[in-house]
């Protein structure tokens, strides 16, 4: 039973993957751009969703139609994110949540690689749905966590972020301050020491990979690096182990 669970995470994530190229594409543009509606080649982008998901591939382009990140990465990685999630939670009610989120902490992920921007669009709309979805969660039997844990991480983790952003505005991007939210209340159903590991490991993971920039040449000291990838590696990381020693603690 425990098997079958993550091998059906698992493939839920992939297919949920599959349809994360598309936006990526159509989101990851500089600020004050409006969202691409067309190819490279100039054709209207079509599909499910009004063009917004599914692979970043023109049918009108024929074979040259490629375009955005590739269908199998963003599949690979959602899938791999899925199975870990299943493989800590188990059959908790929050791990619907954490299933359903997933492939939008991909999206976001994605394009802050590629741009140094969370679109308002995604972030928003994840923090209430994160705050919600919880809320449904914590009324089914079997929950893991506590809703005003989670309320109150994403308030707290919202606060730091906010405050790092008006002591280093070139350091720390709004967005940045955005998904701190759904981070945060997502960290903060499992209790406060979840949320320090969380919050505390994608500093981490951010500040080795900037020094590794460093001392390889490919950076300097002063050079802007997108931030999401590692708020969400470390989410990640911190739900993980959250949900495996079972820290509800306030």
């Amino acid at each position: 039973m425990y098997c079958a669970l993550i091998a059906l995470a698992a493939g839920y994530g992939a297919a949920a993957g599959l349809l994360v190229p598309r936006a990526v594409y159509r989101l990851a543009v500089e600020p004050g751009t409006a969202w691409r509606a067309e190819c490279p080649g100039g054709h209207p982008l079509r599909g499910p969703l009004s063009g917004w998901a599914g692979p970043a591939r023109c049918r009108t382009c024929g074979s040259s139609g490629a375009y955005g990140p590739g269908a199998a990465g963003t599949a690979a990685v959602t899938a791999a994110v899925c199975a870990l999630l299943a493989a800590a939670v188990g059959s908790r009610p929050e791990l619907g949540v954490w299933l359903l989120l997933a492939p939008f902490a991909v999206l976001l992920a994605a394009v802050d690689r590629r741009v140094h921007r969370l679109p308002d669009v995604v972030t928003l709309p994840l923090a209430a749905a994160c705050a919600a979805l919880l809320g449904v969660a914590a009324l089914l039997p079997g929950a893991g966590g506590s809703w005003t844990g989670a309320l109150l991480g994403g308030l707290v983790l919202g606060a730091v972020y906010l405050g790092l952003f008006l002591v280093s505005p070139r350091g720390m991007g709004l967005g940045d301050v955005k998904l701190a939210v759904p981070v945060g209340t997502a960290l903060g159903w499992y209790g406060w020491g979840t949320l320090l590991t969380g919050a505390f490991a994608g500093f981490a993971l951010g500040a080795v990979h900037g020094m590794t920039l460093v001392l390889l040449g490919r950076a300097s000291r002063k050079a802007a690096m997108p931030f999401g990838p590692f708020m969400v590696a470390g989410a990640l990381a911190g739900l993980v182990l959250g949900a495996h020693r079972g820290d509800t603690g306030g």
